[in-house]
């Protein structure tokens, strides 16, 4: 299978999986719509992602996976389709909400309608699922063992209780690794899309005849990672308002944490799942396996950039944050071999490092994106009032 079609392959992962390709030999196509929020208004001038796929002479088409025309055109003699295309950012996502399904749902299905109603020679699937397709995951509660945690009270968050809740008896409850086979409750329409995309992919799949594999990637990061779009994550905020003086603004209590998993080990993840067999059909988490958390991350990228920014743990938050994300990536590691070989502090300072070489940005305004995750408790009858639409990392 040599010829692989990679939609929304001028992203950060895309881009990066297109150039391991073609190093090793396979014939690449790239569809990207180049959404000016990741690639900027000229994207020849301002996408360093776009500008590395004409550089390696990868075949690049530009089109939308909800235009069935640009479809056709990329499905063309592909034996292997990797479908990124999608809308990216859980707060967004939650106003709005109708280019989230248009794209990421409605561009899925009208792959999957091409592929069952049309003469085409794709044999395997690998779609990007999320993380956020769990909400707040897999939990431990002394009384009740494993659980999974709904929202978090806004009542408890106003009174600094950031803990997740045992939803049988309300007690605390103790995080665990994340599995495939933990109960899927996404708490954004972006987390619903992503379930729905993978649910779409893997039953077609198997009606298709077309073998699908799901990858639920968990925080990618690294080198090339956009500095210039506010969504990407706290990495390129925190290092804009690092490089700026400005100060940062940790939320509930810095103790929140993540898996952040190093753009090489998710290139490496997603090319096992391309090339081997056992694959098939089969749901994999592709993370560190290591959790990380936010304040942590402020501390190091602080010491990395030799900043001085001061460090604001304020105890705002945001409705929708999930509190913790950890994926256990055993699976993946029996049946794909998977290990990752980036600590997160040998990536960090990967990506520090480049930051450093890029020179003068063309920054989005992070203080914006900021305001947008900002929320003030008002009224205790109406509970958060958004300033403004808020986002997520």
């Amino acid at each position: 299978m040599k010829n692989i079609l990679i939609t929304g392959g001028a992203g950060f992962i895309g881009s990066n999986l297109a150039k391991r390709l073609k190093i090793s030999g396979y014939n690449v196509t790239v569809m990207d719509n180049l959404s000016t929020q990741i690639h900027g208004l000229h994207p020849d001038e301002t996408s360093p992602l776009y500008k590395s796929i004409l550089n390696n002479n990868i075949r690049f088409i530009l089109g939308s996976v909800t235009n069935r025309n640009d479809f056709i055109r990329a499905i063309e003699g592909q034996d292997v389709i990797v479908h990124f295309a999608a809308e990216t950012g859980t707060g967004q996502s939650m106003y709005e909400i109708k280019r989230y399904v248009d794209v990421n749902v409605g561009g899925t299905a009208l792959l999957l309608d091409l592929l069952a109603n049309e003469n085409h020679s794709v044999k395997k699937i690998v779609v990007a699922s999320s993380r956020a397709i769990y909400g707040e995951g897999r939990y431990r509660c002394d009384e009740h063992g494993i659980v999974y945690p709904s929202l978090r009270e806004v009542e408890d968050m106003v009174n600094g209780d950031f803990n997740c809740k045992c939803p049988i008896c309300n007690a605390n409850v103790s995080f665990e690794k994340t599995t495939e086979d933990s109960k899927i409750h996404p708490v954004s329409v972006y987390g619903i899309t992503k379930q729905n995309q993978e649910q779409m992919i893997m039953l077609m799949g198997k009606a298709l005849g077309i073998e699908t594999v799901s990858l639920r990637y968990q925080n990618v990061y690294g080198p090339g990672q956009s500095l210039s779009n506010p969504y990407t994550g706290i990495l390129s905020v925190f290092s804009n308002l690092i490089k700026e003086s400005k100060d940062l603004n940790i939320f509930e209590d810095g103790k929140e944490s993540r898996d952040f998993v190093y753009i090489d080990d998710v290139v490496e993840a997603t090319i096992s799942a391309i090339e081997k067999k056992q694959a098939k059909y089969n749901t994999y988490n592709v993370g560190s396996g290591k959790r990380v958390d936010v304040l942590s991350v402020a501390k190091t990228l602080m010491q990395l950039y030799e900043g001085r920014s001061k460090i604001c743990i304020s105890g705002n938050f945001r409705v929708g944050d999930i509190r913790h994300n950890l994926a256990d990536i055993t699976k993946i590691n029996q049946d794909l071999s998977y290990s990752p070989r980036y600590i997160f502090n040998d990536g960090i300072r990967n990506f520090v490092n480049w930051v450093d070489n890029q020179g003068s940005q063309n920054y989005l305004p992070f203080d914006h994106s900021i305001e947008e995750m900002n929320y003030s408790y008002e009224n205790p009858n109406e509970g958060l009032i958004p300033q403004i639409k808020s986002n997520k990392f």
